[in-house]
């Protein structure tokens, strides 16, 4: 199907129907590099990209809370900086200010590794 000069042009049928269009060529594409990656013995979820509307990708593992605020807020330090917490910088706090005591956890959250018997093992 030929691009037209200009999309603005078209009416709302139209678009819908080239949107569709290029839904369905993009599902038979996926669908044929998954079993060209299934024939060579990759696991597909873990190398063929989400396309939204197509099943696969990578799930994203949920990390425990760095930093806390006045209000008991949490953050885990990843994505954008939280609006409580950028305002405190404003004035004049330290991003460190807010760091979770990872002393005051049980050990097998603030990643200390116990040996066999159950106490922390010595640093070699």
């Amino acid at each position: 199907m030929p691009r037209p000069a200009n999309l603005s042009k078209l009416s709302v049928e139209a678009l819908i129907r080239m949107r569709n269009d290029i839904s369905g060529v993009l599902s038979s594409k996926a669908a044929l590099l998954r079993k060209e990656l299934a024939s060579l013995g990759e696991n597909v979820a873990n190398v063929v990209p989400s396309i939204p509307g197509l099943r696969g990708g990578a799930k994203l593992r949920k990390v425990a809370p760095k930093y806390r605020g006045p209000n008991g807020e949490t953050w885990a330090g990843r994505g954008a900086e939280p609006v409580w917490m950028r305002d405190a910088i404003k004035k004049g706090k330290k991003r460190e200010h807010f760091l979770i005591d990872k002393s005051a956890m049980p050990a097998k959250a603030n990643g200390i590794k116990k040996g066999k018997r159950g106490r922390p093992r010595k640093a070699a």
